[in-house]
């Protein structure tokens, strides 16, 4: 899987809303805090918007917060909303794409890839992320020793 660097910051940003007061938060609060360049955090926080992830207020008192409580934000929910489906090919939904003969079997694959994406990414909420407690699972699949290694070998 290939994580976007909109979606990285996008995550990002959204976890430090989590960690926050309730009010709104300024945008260059959120640059700044995250490293975050301000003009690629505008268009992220539009996209998060359209999202249904974050609100915002214009004016000197506004800013940005979470529509929903960070519990019920996931990581998921914020990689859609700016980047679309976690898994497609070709740009189609796994379970739309066909292949005929040796290759038929790539469909299961493409399904099972996104499975194991929603295993994580649906199960991990900004709560979790911003209070650092990740879910057990997630603590698990990070802490196995093969975790940073490839075919090749270790990643260095």
């Amino acid at each position: 899987m290939h994580i976007s660097a909109k979606a990285d910051y996008a995550v990002r940003a959204a976890i430090h809303l989590a960690s926050v007061s309730q009010g709104p938060t300024k945008s260059d609060a959120i640059a700044a805090a995250q490293e975050i360049p301000a003009k690629f955090l505008e268009a992220i926080m539009t996209s998060l918007k359209a999202g249904g992830i974050v609100r915002s207020q214009l004016g000197p008192s506004g800013g940005y917060w979470l529509r929903r409580p960070a519990d019920a934000i996931t990581v998921a929910d914020v990689i859609r909303a700016v980047d679309g489906p976690l898994a497609s090919v070709r740009g189609q939904r796994p379970e739309l794409v066909s292949y005929t003969g040796s290759a038929e079997p790539l469909k299961s694959v493409w399904l099972a890839v996104r499975s194991s994406l929603r295993e994580v990414l649906e199960h991990v909420t900004l709560a979790d992320l911003a209070t650092d407690q990740l879910p057990a699972e997630v603590v698990r699949r990070a802490a196995q020793p093969d975790v940073w290694h490839t075919a090749e070998g270790p990643i260095s």
